[in-house]
């Protein structure tokens, strides 16, 4: 089993919450982990509603169903049945004990509202990524927390081939696609991983058959992601009106297949209304959808998959990190980007780019130092993550450094 880097905060949830949500993917491993924490440090039943019978008892009685436990309990899949999460909420208003219920679920509970409003201020979201690099390679990962702290620069990345680094990304961090060793047998297992979300969960959660455009408009995501997201651009290259495609992409969001990553300003009611760049969830399902396989090392669509396989690490490392920050990214009035802007509230903030080359030019830099200019003594540092093998220093508080410090650091 990988051991997964957020079964701390699990733990420290279940000591001090009623109910935790471990939400996530579709076979980023929630039940393996929910299991393993069931039956070593938190011991609980263990219950999935991908059984029918099971589904079929919970929906129709979810009182019944839930009080029949007694003790913690593991509910795999809870989504599946929406209506369990009343019986949830009244079972721990009752009996508001920590750890009584361990629930997981393949779709984003802050974004099914019928879901979230019924477990308001009782419940602790936890969300579990496909691996990082640093989980299947069985260390730890400190790069987030580093970048925050002030002074000299403590990074390093071990020197790695850049073929090597590539074929990371064009793998991904799914627990399964890694344990396979052909380009052909994880095309195979991502086909049928997106018939299954597709046909399934989202149709549970969208409560309608047919949503036969949902992969032709997650192609087209694929050609966009790392970019900034324009709708009305890919409400026509889809073929969709606007108000399908914004219901789409909400479904796609909700299962964790596509994620939004806001603008930064420093006019914070003005986010919401800059254009977001769309991120698919995993570069290697990236990869997948753009029909790239691990010997395309030239292809032309590489700076996007590691432009994701990038933001994919930085995600996966921002539950866990001290300084608690959020990402954004950056584009200014002059068009100077940077890929990646993390914001911890009283820490500052720190710039990111990402180059899929082992060189970097001044030009590269170019972003960072408008973001510096613009944010003035709330700028950290800037780094530069490309496939050198050195940490090289370009401008004040601005470093070149090798992507291997995304988990080797």
């Amino acid at each position: 089993m990988i051991r997964r880097h957020i079964t701390r905060r699990i733990l420290e949830a279940l000591a001090d919450t009623p109910v935790v949500f471990l939400q996530g993917a579709r076979r980023t491993g929630k039940s393996t982990l929910a299991r393993h924490i069931a039956a070593t440090t938190h011991p609980a039943r263990y219950v999935t509603l991908d059984d029918l019978a099971v589904l079929a008892t919970a929906r129709r009685d979810p009182m019944g169903f839930v009080t029949a436990w007694g003790g913690p309990v593991v509910l795999d899949e809870v989504q599946r049945a929406p209506d369990l999460l009343l019986a949830v909420k009244a079972a721990v208003d009752r009996d508001p004990v920590p750890g009584r219920f361990l629930l997981t679920g393949s779709a984003n509970v802050l974004l099914l509202p019928r879901i979230a409003e019924s477990l308001a201020g009782r419940v602790e979201l936890i969300t579990l990524f496909p691996c990082s690099q640093a989980e299947l390679q069985g260390q730890e990962s400190s790069f987030v927390d580093t970048v925050f702290t002030t002074g000299a620069l403590a990074l390093k990345g071990a020197p790695e081939d850049p073929a090597r680094t590539i074929r990371r990304a064009l793998v991904g961090g799914y627990p399964e696609v890694v344990q396979r060793d052909s380009d052909r047998r994880r095309r195979a297992w991502f086909t049928s991983y997106l018939s299954t979300t597709l046909q399934r969960d989202v149709r549970d959660l969208a409560r309608i058959e047919g949503l036969t455009a949902l992969p032709q408009l997650l192609g087209h995501l694929a050609t966009r992601s790392a970019s900034l997201l324009n709708r009305a651009d890919l409400s026509r290259d889809a073929g969709m009106v606007r108000a399908t495609l914004d219901r789409y992409l909400a479904l796609l969001q909700a299962v964790f297949l596509v994620d939004f990553v806001p603008a930064w300003t420093a006019n914070i009611g003005k986010r919401l209304v800059k254009a977001p760049k769309a991120l698919l969830g995993d570069s290697g399902l990236l990869a997948h959808l753009l029909g790239l396989r691990t010997a395309d090392l030239g292809a032309t669509q590489l700076g996007r998959v590691m432009e994701t396989f990038a933001a994919n690490e930085v995600q996966r490392q921002l539950p866990l990190s001290e300084a608690e920050p959020r990402l954004y990214h950056f584009r200014s009035r002059t068009e100077h980007e940077v890929d990646m802007v993390l914001d911890a509230p009283g820490q500052g903030l720190v710039g990111i780019e990402v180059k899929s080359s082992a060189t970097v030019h001044p030009r590269d830099v170019a972003g960072l130092r408008a973001l510096r200019e613009a944010t003035g003594s709330r700028f950290v540092r800037g780094v530069v993550l490309y496939l050198g093998a050195e940490v090289i220093p370009y401008a004040e508080n601005i470093h070149a450094v090798p992507m291997t410090a995304l988990w080797e650091a």
